[in-house]
């Protein structure tokens, strides 16, 4: 007992005070420790610096100018607070621009989700010359947009475009693709899909190569058809992509710009005559350059960028709510197994009951 509390004395007088160890630290020492300590912040402080600049400096100067009468050639003018909001919320101008950014935005993104999924399942297939197939669907989104824009519109003419022509060619009466309000969104709905449908199959090609192929091997053995585990076992195992592509193509969707300004060139009003296919940030752009109202403009980028992050919430908690049903529903599927494992059948008891019998005899 004496020797014990002797050891237990001598190792706490050996025992270094807490600030020895560091004290005795080469430079060396104290530089690699900062490094593992620091370096991190160091790395990831460019991403910060260049998002602060180009990303939450904009958006915070804008909503000053939103709450000011900013015009593009005198500058700021008068503080109007939150006049510009409630202006814009009461203008049936700004509610149109939304109604055909929604429309146009439905008619693109959820055919693209769908074209995107078939094409990277079949270019994920054992397909010969698979380069030349996946180069050949990047294609589009490589030509710029304002070519794709012009030649669409050319197809598009009501005169003298390709689709109207193959029209008449089946005895079929053309169709008013730059005046009706539904042939335009269509028209537009086109152009989005034929350039961004092949970026997001390759996104969602390199996803399901990145699923286990003993999955698909086990499940061909049990006698799932290749439908069966396309639904069962390729859907599931991309969800987390399928969210990603979504989520971008909504804030692609509600931001397009381009197609419909140059749909119609020659129209004076941009989104057409009767503002039939004026997107929202047509109707922002507008507001900006041709009206001269750099604070209402700004206004209704804040209010467009609100809508953005509400529905990127929406897609997260449902898609949320989706997978935590789907693990529900396989915990049960597992419950159940394991209970029809456990419990022996009729005959299996019946067995193992008369098993003693026959010994005994």
């Amino acid at each position: 007992m004496t020797s014990m509390l002797e050891r237990s004395s001598g190792r706490r007088q050996d025992a270094a005070p807490p600030g020895a160890g560091r004290a005795g630290l080469t430079f060396r020492q104290r530089l690699s420790r900062w490094d593992v300590r620091y370096s991190p912040y160091a790395y990831v402080a460019p991403f910060f610096l260049l998002f602060g600049l180009v990303g939450l400096f904009p958006l915070g100067y804008t909503f000053v100018v939103s709450l000011n009468n900013w015009n593009l050639l005198t500058g700021p003018g008068e503080w109007v607070g939150f006049k510009n909001y409630a202006v814009e919320l009461a203008d049936p101008l700004f509610w149109n621009s939304v109604f055909n950014t929604f429309s146009i935005f439905l008619l693109s993104a959820i055919p693209q989700l769908i074209a995107a999924i078939v094409i990277a399942a079949v270019l994920d297939q054992n397909l010969r010359a698979k380069t030349f197939w996946r180069i050949s669907v990047i294609l589009p989104y490589v030509v710029t947009p304002v070519a794709v824009t012009l030649i669409f519109s050319s197809m598009f003419n009501e005169k003298y475009g390709l689709i109207n022509n193959l029209l008449e060619s089946f005895h079929l009466p053309g169709v008013l693709w730059k005046t009706d309000v539904l042939p335009s969104h269509l028209a537009i709905a086109t152009m989005v899909n034929w350039r961004w449908t092949g970026y997001n199959a390759l996104i969602l090609l390199a996803a399901m190569q990145a699923v286990p192929k003993e999955l698909h091997e086990s499940a061909a053995i049990d006698g799932a058809g290749a439908v069966r585990r396309f639904f069962s076992i390729t859907v599931p195992g991309i969800r987390p992509t399928i969210i990603f592509v979504i989520i971008t193509a909504t804030i692609g969707g509600l931001q397009i710009f381009t197609e419909p300004k140059l749909f119609d060139a020659a129209s004076a009003t941009p989104g057409g005559a009767q503002r039939q296919y004026q997107t929202t940030v047509l109707y922002l752009w507008d507001l900006a350059f041709n009206r001269e109202s750099f604070g209402k403009a700004s206004a209704v980028a804040w209010i467009l960028f609100l809508i953005i992050v509400v529905i990127g919430l929406l897609n997260f908690l449902l898609s949320r709510s989706i997978a935590g049903a789907e693990t529900r529903v396989s915990r049960r599927r597992t419950r159940r197994r394991l209970v029809t494992i456990a419990a022996p059948s009729p005959a299996t008891g019946a067995a193992i009951a008369a098993a003693p019998e026959e010994t005994h005899r």
